[in-house]
């Protein structure tokens, strides 16, 4: 007998009330159990981290070998198995890498190796988030970049130092804001990766002093600053004394000066700067090119008229920079910010015109030039080496995966947007991830010329702001309606 809101007393059957209620009961379950695996649970991120690591399994049955370009990953591997700093653009911090692989002779190992390097950055990334309080469904959407865009997966099948440096800005993030207040072991930690982040490309070596001031505004302790700073500068400073007694001078490379003297070359105008008579000689002479960086390699630029290599000046050409910015700051950022809109385009864009983006797996054959320095690094590290060709079966799954361009473009300034909104008011939970994306996305545009590979980095680091961010957003809205009730 059930009672009527009218108080008149009808009968139900029993059967019928059962089955209505079991069939709630049934699909609230249903819904229930689907929210609890997408917010606590991590069943959502096993699932997609196995994906990822099945693709990376096919990239590496799909290509003959790692890929490898000229001339860099030949300078890596040399280095590695030399030991001598370069003289140009590259520290040898990658090449430390490729000497403890070294016994085994084989640049299929080491990428296989980045691969995991790429699995281990979506893992870092998903713990931190969760560590952070985020729901399994949203820590798991900021690792979908890094794990399935064909980007991150062609660097980490190509010797280059790419996979290696973001791997370790992640593991100075995850280390550093595991607690809310970190341990000074912990800062001490985080200073050694940024230090080898900083000897694997130089661009990630200022970070270190990012998160020194972090620590100070965090108001952590003088002992957790201290402990950051020294474990981050003494490799720093050994690595430099090291390229001092080879290079006779105390830095990480040679072409700091010459990457600024490039960039300034698209604006520079010597009527303004007035330099001396020995920089005069780098003024623009009327050799134009179509990006920046192409002034490093341009035979007819200024710098490469000089005699003697280029990187042996230096030092003349980064004073000429410096005096260029300084004459025409204005025009030094609209260069800057110009080249960094790039980055939004909804097509992605050629830049330089020369360099198609890499934003699909290859599919094809890519056969190796003929130089002295290629036959030496297959005698001494690799005799396998070859030119990559993709191969069959696989090479069809290459040609039909895509990862939509507006993930690449449009979505990058989301991202960058949602951060940048977690970096700011009282609690600033994104402040440390989204400030070092922005350095590493705009830092080499400042110092050189903007390049999709080399925005990569930045874009797994403003993953985390951006889900910091929105986290926070969405906390702050659900409190002031809290309070509106």
């Amino acid at each position: 007998m059930l009672t009527s809101p009218g108080g008149v007393q009808t009968e139900q059957t029993e059967p019928v009330t059962e089955g209505v209620t079991e069939g709630v009961t049934e699909s609230g379950g249903a819904r229930h159990r689907l929210r609890r695996a997408l917010s606590s649970g991590h069943s959502l991120f096993v699932v997609v981290i196995t994906l990822a690591a099945a693709l990376r399994a096919v990239v590496m049955l799909g290509y003959t070998t790692a890929q490898l370009y000229w001339y860099d990953s030949f300078t890596y591997l040399d280095t590695a198995v030399h030991l001598k700093p370069g003289g140009a653009f590259h520290p040898a911090g990658y090449s430390f890498f490729l000497r403890l692989l070294w016994p085994f002779h084989s640049v299929s190992l080491v990428v296989g190796l980045q691969h995991v390097m790429g699995l281990g950055m979506g893992l870092m990334i998903y713990l931190l988030l969760r560590r952070r309080s985020l729901p399994a469904w949203g820590a798991t959407l900021a690792t979908v970049p890094v794990l399935f865009n064909p980007s991150f997966l062609r660097l980490e099948h190509s010797v280059l130092s790419d996979t290696q440096v973001t791997f370790l800005v992640i593991a100075a993030l995850t280390v550093l804001m595991w607690r809310a207040k970190p341990s000074v072991r912990s800062a001490a930690v985080a200073g050694v990766l940024l230090a080898v982040a900083g000897l694997t490309r130089t661009a990630a070596a200022p970070l270190l002093a990012l998160f020194v001031l972090y620590l100070v505004l965090q108001r952590v302790g003088w002992r957790h600053v201290v402990a950051l700073a020294i474990a981050g500068t003494l490799p720093l400073a050994a690595y430099a004394g090291w390229y001092q007694q080879h290079h006779g001078r105390f830095a990480l490379s040679g072409s700091d000066g010459v990457a600024l003297w490039a960039r300034t070359m698209t604006f520079a105008d010597c009527s303004k700067i007035k330099p001396p008579a020995e920089e005069a000689r780098l003024c623009p002479n009327g050799t134009v090119v179509d990006a920046a960086g192409e002034y490093v390699w341009a035979a007819d630029a200024s710098l490469n008229r000089l005699p003697g290599d280029r990187f042996s000046h230096n030092d003349l050409a980064r004073s000429f920079a410096l005096r260029a910015i300084a004459a025409q700051p204005l025009d030094y950022l609209r260069e800057v910010v110009s080249d960094a809109s790039l980055a939004f385009a909804w097509t992605p864009v050629s830049h330089p015109k020369r360099v198609v983006p890499a934003l699909s797996l290859p599919v094809g054959s890519w056969p190796l030039p003929s130089f002295p320095l290629i036959h030496q690094v297959r005698v001494e590290y690799d005799p396998a080496i070859r030119g990559m060709a993709s191969v069959a079966p696989y090479d069809a799954f290459f040609a039909a995966y895509r990862f939509p361009n507006v993930l690449h473009g449009p979505l990058f300034g989301v991202v960058l947007l949602l951060g940048g909104l977690g970096a700011i008011g009282r609690r600033r939970p994104a402040l440390l991830p989204w400030t070092a994306a922005m350095f590493l996305f705009v830092g080499p545009i400042a110092a050189l010329d903007f390049d999709h590979r080399y925005m990569l980095p930045a874009v797994p680091i403003a993953c985390i702001a951006a889900a910091l961010g929105a986290a926070s957003l969405w906390r702050a809205r659900r409190g002031r309606r809290a309070t509106a009730r």
